[in-house]
């Protein structure tokens, strides 16, 4: 366990070794910043507007709890850096999981961690109050994953890092200008872009087509699910079925690959103790 619970949790006075306890102040702090992440804001924007509320930066809340600050106090304690924020989006300790093995040390001369690949981490769920649902959590890093940059004029689009061209199946890139009005937005594959490569010719949609036929083809769903409301009832069933079958299937593997490897470590023990005894 963690020496010291993230930002948003205190240690349980009753269990400070094993149990966190939810930080009201500094949970809703994690909370308003999943909800400017979800409305579009990335870690920038997000770390400006703590500053312009001015609240506090997870150190200097520390230090004013009286607890072990991770980093030396800023000299401006509403100092928010993208990159806490960006850590705060990513950590799974906010579903109310334990995660273990982060960081390993390359040998034990030197105190230098080294940061572990994901599939490394040991995930303990459900050990404390989580402060974000599942469903929010998800969406956030679904939509990390497409991060869209504003571009020059300060302008972005809800399509921007999500847009694929037909042909090629490459990102299409947003092109926008001051001079521009609303209806001279569009979107041009960037294969098209790269000099010297005949991979796409030059061709665009503008960003109104674009929202126009989405938003058709969403009427189009929601009449076919208002018509066929028990085909579709049917449907999403057996779907949730299938993928808690294909959950059940994981977990019963990782339970008998954790037994066999009990029934190792037992015999080595009795092995070890045995030569131990001789």
């Amino acid at each position: 366990m963690p020496l010291n619970p993230p930002y948003g949790y205190i240690k349980d006075p009753d269990n400070p070794k094993k149990h966190w306890l939810v930080d009201d102040e500094a949970a809703a702090v994690v909370r308003q910043i999943f909800a400017w992440c979800m409305e579009g804001f990335g870690p920038s924007q997000i770390a400006r507007k703590l500053k312009e509320a001015k609240v506090d930066c997870p150190t200097v809340h520390s230090v004013k709890l009286e607890l072990n600050a991770p980093a030396k106090t800023p000299e401006d304690p509403y100092k928010w850096s993208p990159t806490i924020v960006s850590r705060i989006l990513e950590k799974q300790e906010y579903l109310g999981h334990m995660v273990n093995f982060k960081t390993r040390r390359q040998s034990y001369k030197t105190k230098k961690k080294l940061d572990n690949p994901p599939e490394l981490w040991k995930v303990f769920e459900n050990t404390h109050e989580a402060i974000i649902d599942k469903e929010t959590f998800e969406r956030v890093q679904e939509l990390r994953k497409n991060k869209r940059r504003p571009t020059k004029t300060g302008k972005t689009d809800m399509f921007s890092s999500i847009v694929r061209c037909a042909n090629c199946k490459e990102k299409l890139y947003y092109c926008t200008s001051k001079s521009f009005e609303s209806r001279q937005d569009h979107f041009v594959c960037t294969t098209s872009q790269k000099r010297g490569e005949e991979v796409c010719g030059t061709h665009f949609i503008r960003a109104v087509v674009l929202e126009e036929g989405t938003l058709k083809h969403m009427r189009l769903v929601i009449q076919c699910v208002a018509a066929y409301e028990e085909a579709f009832r049917k449907a999403l069933g057996a779907k949730k079925s299938a993928e808690a079958r294909r959950e059940l299937t994981a977990k019963k593997r990782t339970l008998q690959r954790s037994e066999i490897r009990l029934k190792d470590s037992d015999r080595l023990f009795k092995r070890i103790y045995e030569d131990m005894v001789n």
